[in-house]
């Protein structure tokens, strides 16, 4: 009777002899930490368990003289590249006559931290857009007045010569009126209409291919199965060119040999952007093999006037998270030395206030069944 209770709990359950080698897990803790009770049993506990010093004399602590202890947010390395974190319990359980034995119950945290991060990332990004769009309201009122000022001055001026300096306070002006425009933001609503992602990946690939046609390699690793989504293709392309041109500028600054950059679709189901859950997303991603991103950066990587390049102006990022924040997505971003990932997440079913916008006439495209990888490079 406890063993049925014990698997059917969506709690990971794990427990251990007093050798700390694995007793019984259950189902849940199979799926959490990759393992199959059949093989499991009978081995000693995973090594990812005693790599923090403190933990492992924890675990025998208790396991000698009952100490219960619960470990917070603990990173568990459960095989190569593959790691969890989870929250964790241990108590003791003795019985009279028998040598004492663990329990262990596991809470994975990742979705949770996950859906945390992305809502403080959208939090975050709506505020500094609020404040940035202030910024700019407020520049564009003086600086029309300083042009007109500087065209009135330069008409009264008796010498020509001296039209030099009004001009530069002209060009100046408009320069700055141009900053301000970028930093608005998108201008209009996306225009939803039924499209397929791939046709504007492969307009995005010819457009990076002829500026760039020796050095970069562009590979293509699409899932042919997917549907049309709603989205505005002009604003879409405007994004993807965005990430696919950093990325390959991050390749030629740095002169990484074998440079390439993949573009790659896969569907998730069941997924939350924020506090909502989908059905059905759309991940595109947009990974290189360059130097990565400065850990400096990463967390500020979306915030308007951020750039890692000195001549950069830092509205990129900003101005694509604000157009896919208008189709309900999110943009992601992770990098280590050797490997960006700017991560596109699209609900692939219509949002409620998108409705008033889609353009009918939408239908099904791609071959139904597996994923199929596209493996073309150039």
């Amino acid at each position: 009777m406890h063993k049925r209770l014990l698997d059917h709990l969506t709690t990971a359950v794990v427990m251990l002899d007093e050798r700390l080698y694995i007793r019984y897990l259950n189902p849940a803790a199979e799926i959490l930490l990759f393992a199959s009770a059949q093989r499991s049993v009978g081995q000693p506990l995973p090594e990812c368990f005693f790599e923090d010093p403190d933990a492992s004399a924890a675990l025998h602590r208790c396991i000698e003289e009952g100490h219960p202890f619960t470990r917070r947010e603990a990173r568990l390395m459960i095989s190569p590249g593959q790691e969890i974190t989870v929250d964790y319990s241990v108590v003791q359980l003795s019985e009279p006559g028998l040598p004492p034995s663990l329990l262990l119950e596991l809470q994975p945290l990742d979705r949770m931290l996950r859906i945390g991060r992305e809502e403080a990332l959208l939090h975050a990004h709506q505020a500094t857009r609020a404040l940035v769009r202030g910024v700019a309201h407020e520049l564009k009122n003086p600086l029309g007045g300083i042009r007109g000022a500087a065209q009135l001055l330069e008409r009264a001026l008796p010498d020509p010569d001296l039209a030099e300096y009004t001009r530069v306070i002209i060009d100046e002006a408009d320069r700055l009126r141009s900053l301000a425009d970028r930093m608005l933001g998108p201008r209009r609503l996306p225009n939803f209409r039924m499209l397929n992602i791939h046709e504007c990946l492969e307009h995005v690939r010819q457009l990076v291919l002829a500026e760039h046609p020796e050095g970069v390699r562009v590979r293509r690793d699409y899932d042919t199965s997917l549907p049309e989504i709603p989205a505005d293709r002009d604003q879409l392309v405007q994004v993807i060119l965005n990430l696919a041109r950093n990325a390959v500028q991050a390749l030629t600054e740095s002169g990484t040999s074998d440079a390439q950059v993949i573009f790659r679709t896969r569907v998730i189901r069941q997924y939350t952007i924020g506090a909502v859950r989908h059905r059905m997303v759309l991940r595109v991603d947009i990974e290189d093999n360059g130097p990565g991103i400065a850990a400096e950066l990463r967390e500020t990587l979306f915030y308007p006037m951020v750039s890692g390049r000195a001549n950069g102006s830092g509205l990129g990022l900003s101005i694509a998270q604000s157009i896919i924040s208008q189709h309900s997505g999110l943009i992601e971003c992770e990098s280590t030395a050797g490997k960006t990932v700017f991560s596109l997440l699209l609900p692939m079913e219509a949002q409620p206030d998108t409705h008033q916008c889609m353009v009918p006439g939408g239908r099904e495209s791609g071959v139904q069944g597996e994923p199929v990888g596209l493996a073309g490079t150039t």
